[in-house]
């Protein structure tokens, strides 16, 4: 994509900073970095420590101006001699049980003082955007009235250092400097709420896969660094505080899980942590603040590494007060191993704990077209993506911190909402005033990153604001949350359906399932008649995914998934058992790349997966030898995911009989957890017959993945012949059920051996090249649409989704084809759904509808 570069002056950015009591920037304010918008799983423990970077620093370390804003002594005696800004605004919060539109459960005993907080980091720069933040009601009011309403208690704010190229351009991600941290600290003062400062160390974000030095201390040597991380704490803080901000707690560094500050190494990064606590301290003793410090860690789903680093903090003796911990449920594992770990570290460390960094999505729509970080197709089982879903998700984090002994919990940008729908416009907007993720300007930092994939914002869907800036229900949880709110009795979502069942075995679907209700103590399953024609479409002599349609007893739609599972002739294929000696991983590249990672969210299945990640370039085979005890038809797969591997990445599968070598197509990574599946088919074998099955992977250094169910299997004659000649016709009728009010709209992605006939009407309102039909209503059957498709021939290449003519950015449904069957006849099948009320009642052929 092509992005606009707007041009804008420091003066601008920095105007509403000043007039919020900060004062310029001093000699050491040139970097600190942010907060984890994505999740990786290159995570490492490396040894090696790094303190250059990919740019040129241009603004050096210029020496203080010397200017009574530029003096630390004068900053901490102004911060010594301000109060905290006067309070304008007092919620009235509720003290008992409340009637809401969502069901919220108490948390017996939650204590007023418990951590209810938000990182609004980007506010400031989205009201430059042009983002008026309305109540529940529509009513357009002040963002932090509106939280306070809510029943926030603290915000939380992240620090770079000098997130502006040498132009005075924005980086994005909210032009995190000190100077809007005071202007929020400031706002979040006068509505009650105190702040959290979240110091990253960086002038861009940092996470759990990199750390970057600041700009200006790229080139330093680990000494100097030490002493400018303190310098540069104590300035901001007392500047922060100088403007009004009731400061209660100090972040330094953020997820710093691999390092901070460009320093990897373990000793460095203690020597570094232990200036800035000091750094803290000194400031909370002049200006007889109550600051507790907080070391932030993430990947909770891993307890013996979240462990080991308390541990370290011990050895070292790093004097803070509390460890935080990001915890994304569709990322980090389940609530209990969370309040596991937590528990865990409060009893054998004796200090407190507190979820720095959660959320979950309210929609699966995207509300900017720059695309969503997190899809409908990671909600947790009881929690959908929508509005009731993401309030009780944060609710059963609260839950199960606080049993911990947690002394809170804070939501992760929850107004970070669209500036704009048209890409263009909002192009313009995100380049000038750094309201998306980031900025082009950030490839003067961030070129490998940021420079490639800067744009919009891909949370929206996760924010508690929707897309027109307006509070949802679920901002409320944080008020509710202690005692409680009713609503009607409804049916979230249902418990996922999903069957294994072997080759040539009988497919048992269950005569009932368990919904999920906005009231967890109602515990009713419910009987589902399932779609016969979708089950006689399963072929239980092949291995393959199919989707069965249901209807349940009170009328929603609901879908099972069927795997008929190949017998593997490789052993542990999975990567699950504890012996993996029967693989053979030849390392070619600098360094160990490879290791069995026990993490559920990066397997197909089970927990375990073979993981590689190196700093160094990455090149390695895993390989596994078996011998085939029958003639036959064989086949290979193997699922990989991952990122960052370079333009030159070499991935494929390959099986060697006989010395010859068979490859799969090339594989290219498209990031995490998007699983990409290769194949070998085709190979006539005999008995007695050595095979050797292998994955090949190149890539570049701190390319990561995960590589998981490696499989070799007989490929069994299909027996199923009424699905083939069902399929075998020219000519089908397509039915689509959708419960939603808009026209729907069909884009069929390669027309050139397809026509539409009969009901459908081609619409040419849409800048596809491929024709659109409007999916017309079926009569006396209330949601139900259908369309007439005409094959010619075979297919080359394509599939097929539907669209609300209202919101043609997001299909709601896909289906892709299957080339051809057998006989070379058009074959349409492997169905995706992206939301529970989209269903496709058949394959292609039967029209039959319940």
């Amino acid at each position: 994509m092509k992005n606009k570069i707007l041009a804008f002056t420091m003066a601008a950015v920095l105007a509403v900073g000043l007039m919020a009591g900060c004062g310029k920037k001093s000699s050491s304010e040139s970097s600190s970095a942010s907060e984890s918008v994505k999740e990786s799983s290159a995570e490492t423990d490396s040894s090696v420590s790094s303190d250059s970077t990919s740019s040129d620093s241009s603004s050096a370390d210029n020496s203080s101006s010397g200017d009574e804003d530029g003096d630390l002594a004068y900053l901490i005696s102004k911060a010594k001699n301000t109060k905290v800004a006067e309070q304008k605004y007092t919620p009235v919060l509720p003290t008992g049980s409340e009637e809401a539109e969502i069901f919220i459960e108490p948390i017996e005993g939650l204590s007023d003082d418990f951590y209810r907080g938000v990182d609004i980091s980007s506010v400031i720069a989205e009201e430059q955007s042009g983002i008026v933040y309305k109540d529940w009601s529509g009513k357009e009011r002040d963002i932090f009235e509106i939280l306070a309403d809510a029943g926030v208690n603290y915000v939380r704010v992240r620090v770079w250092n000098n997130p502006y190229d040498k132009d005075g351009n924005g980086y994005g991600g909210g032009n995190c400097d000190v100077e809007k941290a005071c202007e929020i600290g400031r706002r979040a003062a006068e509505h009650g709420m105190k702040l959290l400062i979240d110091f990253h160390y960086s002038d861009f974000w940092a996470d759990p896969s990199k750390q970057q030095a600041p700009l200006a201390w790229a080139r330093k040597k680990l000494d100097q660094k030490v002493e400018l991380i303190n310098e540069f704490t104590q300035e901001s803080i007392a500047k922060i505080i100088a403007a009004g901000a009731d400061v209660g707690l100090v972040q330094i560094g953020n997820e710093i899980n691999k390092g901070v500050c460009g320093v990897y190494e373990i000793e460095g990064t203690m020597q570094l942590l232990d200036s800035a606590s000091k750094a803290v301290r000194t400031v909370a003793k002049e200006t007889g603040r109550d600051i507790k410090i907080i070391v932030h860690y993430t990947q909770l789903d891993n307890p013996s590494g979240f462990i080991q680093r308390a541990e370290r903090l011990k050895e070292y003796n790093i004097d803070y007060d509390i460890l935080g911990a990001s915890y994304y449920v569709y990322w980090h594992g389940t609530m209990e191993n969370m309040n596991a770990v937590l528990k865990e570290i409060k009893k054998t460390y004796g200090v407190d704990t507190c979820i720095m960094e959660t959320a979950y999505p309210y929609t699966a729509e995207d509300g900017d077209s720059f695309g969503n970080n997190v899809n409908a197709g990671e909600a947790i089982d009881g929690y959908p993506a929508d509005v009731q879903g993401q309030a009780k998700i944060v609710r059963d984090v609260m839950y199960y911190a606080n049993d911990a002994g947690a002394l809170g919990v804070f939501y992760w940008e929850p107004a970070w909402t669209p500036v704009g729908t048209d890409f263009d416009k909002n192009t313009e907007i995100w380049e000038k005033y750094g309201s998306g993720w980031a900025s082009s300007y950030a490839t003067y930092y961030d070129p490998k990153d940021a420079g490639e994939y800067y744009g919009g914002c891909s949370w929206d869907n996760q924010a508690m604001f929707d897309f027109n800036s307006q509070a949802l229900a679920s901002l409320n949880v944080f008020k509710w949350v202690k005692y409680g709110a009713t609503s009607e009795l409804k049916v979230m979502s249902y418990e996922s359906v999903t069957v294994e069942s072997s080759i040539g075995d009988e497919v048992k679907l269950p005569d009932k399932v368990r919904p999920f209700y906005n009231d967890p103590s109602v515990e009713k399953m419910l009987g589902v008649k399932w779609d016969q024609a979708d089950i006689d479409a399963i072929d239980i002599n092949n291995g393959d995914t199919y989707y069965v349609g249901g209807t349940t007893d009170n009328g929603d739609k609901i879908t099972a998934t069927v795997k008929v599972m190949n017998v593997n002739l490789l052993k542990n294929g999975g990567f699950d058992e504890g012996d993996v000696s029967m693989w053979k991983i030849e390392d070619k590249g600098a360094g160990d790349a490879t290791d069995v990672q026990k993490k559920a969210a990066d397997a197909t299945s089970g927990e375990n997966a073979l993981h590689f990640y190196s700093l160094e370039k990455i090149d390695f085979d895993v390989t596994q030898t078996v011998k085939v005890s029958e003639n036959g038809n064989f086949e290979a797969a193997a699922n990989i995911q991952g990122g960052d591997v370079g333009d030159s990445a070499d991935i494929y599968l390959y099986v060697i009989v006989d010395g010859k070598e068979y490859k799969s197509d090339p594989v290219t990574l498209a990031g995490w957890v998007n699983w990409q599946k290769a194949k070998v088919t085709g190979l006539s074998l005999k008995a007695g017959q050595e095979v050797t099955v292998g994955m090949h992977v190149t890539a570049m250094a701190k390319g990561w993945g995960t590589i998981d169910d490696i499989e070799f299997y007989v490929k069994k004659e299909t027996k199923d012949t009424k699905k083939d000649t069902a399929q075998s016709k020219d000519t089908f009728t397509f039915y689509y059920y959708y419960e939603g009010k808009d026209t729907l709209i069909m884009n069929i992605w390669d027309n050139t051996n397809l026509e539409f006939t009969k009901d459908a009407k081609l619409n040419n309102a849409f800048s596809w090249t491929s024709p659109l039909a409007e999916l017309t209503a079926v009569s006396g059957k209330p949601g139900w649409y259908q369309t007439t498709i005409k094959i010619n021939g075979s297919t080359s290449s394509g599939g097929l989704s539907i669209y609300e003519k209202s919101n043609s950015g997001s299909a709601i449904f896909q289906m892709d084809p299957q080339w051809s069957d057998d006989n070379g006849k058009a074959v349409w099948r492997a169905i995706t759904s992206k939301e529970k009320d989209a269903y496709a009642v058949k394959d292609w052929a039967i029209a039959d509808l319940p």
